[in-house]
């Protein structure tokens, strides 16, 4: 049975039916009219209540790109593995180089630390790289049918995200070769997660969006996410970087989530208090404080925030570029 009526939140006509297709779930109507006067959490419950309206849509849209990115896969799953693998062989080219010039080794804590920064590194530049493009890649949709077009970048993280749970039974299966135990401190592993996703969440909304008006967008993120790694705390620490340099890099907001995991799992440190390091030098470091915890979810949580409203308040231009 199909139901006609008249949005009065975006003053579009609403065609809605019934079925467990991606299709099926969308609104078919013309592209819904700028309200400028519309208060931010006006804005902000609509996104809220059309994720929850078309969360099959949604669940559809991850399938999809699930299958997409392993349909006749040679290697299957194995893809999942062997991102955060590449990341930690490099890692450890990266590590023994320096051992050989400073003339120590490479112990198993700083082969751990590799290895579970990796993983979610290889989770933030996967999805980041899937969303950027995901609207022009469904430029069929965007320009034809409507549907709130968030699920297109959302989809690619939730995507990523799959495939990362599958990534991470390799790591707790390699963690104990490496030397690394159960401890309480662990406990902040699902806090750290939800920070990266939610972060991830919030540039996937913003590059989708931008990408799809400035095109070189996309070379600009390729860019960044190849050089990335070398700003971010995964082939080394902060503290080797100096105390400057350390806290230089702990303003990249990704850089306090991977070094929380990093202390959390092999160091079994917890979060809430300050951890000092000294170096040869005499020098201490700063090598953890609870208000870079406090950073990084403010750039989560205020960057969703903004990344969203922005996100909602460009969407009736989109068919027009796509």
């Amino acid at each position: 049975m199909t139901n006609l009526n008249v949005s009065p939140s975006r003053g579009t006509q609403d065609l809605s039916e019934t079925g467990s297709g991606p299709i099926e779930h969308q609104r078919v109507a013309a592209e819904p009219s700028a309200e400028p006067h519309r208060s931010a959490l006006a804005d902000l419950s609509e996104v809220v209540r059309d994720y929850w309206v078309y969360r099959e849509l949604l669940y559809q849209f991850v399938l999809r790109d699930i299958r997409i990115r392993y349909k006749q896969a040679v290697m299957g799953f194995a893809w999942a593995i062997f991102m955060p693998m590449l990341i930690v062989l490099a890692g450890m080219v990266v590590r023994i180089a320096m051992s050989h010039l400073s003339g120590g080794g490479v112990e198993r804590a700083a082969m751990a630390g590799i290895a579970v920064r990796a993983l979610p590194w290889a989770f933030f530049v996967g999805a980041i790289g899937f969303a950027n493009t995901s609207l022009i890649a469904n430029q069929n949709l965007v320009t034809k049918i409507y549907f709130p077009r968030e699920v297109l970048p959302v989809a690619s993280v939730f995507a990523q995200a799959f495939d990362t749970a599958v990534g991470s039974l390799g790591l707790v299966l390699l963690l104990p070769v490496l030397g690394v135990g159960f401890s309480l401190a662990l406990l902040w592993i699902p806090v750290l997660a939800l920070l990266l996703f939610l972060f991830t969440w919030a540039a996937a909304l913003f590059l989708s969006s931008a990408n799809l008006f400035f095109r070189d967008v996309k070379y600009l993120v390729q860019v960044i996410l190849m050089f990335g790694i070398f700003f971010t705390p995964v082939f080394f620490e902060p503290v080797m970087m100096g105390p400057l340099g350390a806290k230089l890099m702990m303003m990249n907001p990704v850089a306090p989530i991977l070094e929380g995991i990093r202390l959390t799992v092999v160091e079994g440190q917890g979060l809430l208090a300050p951890i000092m390091e000294a170096l040869p030098s005499g020098e201490t470091v700063l090598v953890w404080s609870p208000w870079y915890l406090a950073y990084s979810a403010g750039w989560a949580l205020l960057g969703l925030l903004g990344a969203s409203l922005l996100f909602h308040r460009l969407e009736f231009l989109f068919a027009e570029y796509a």
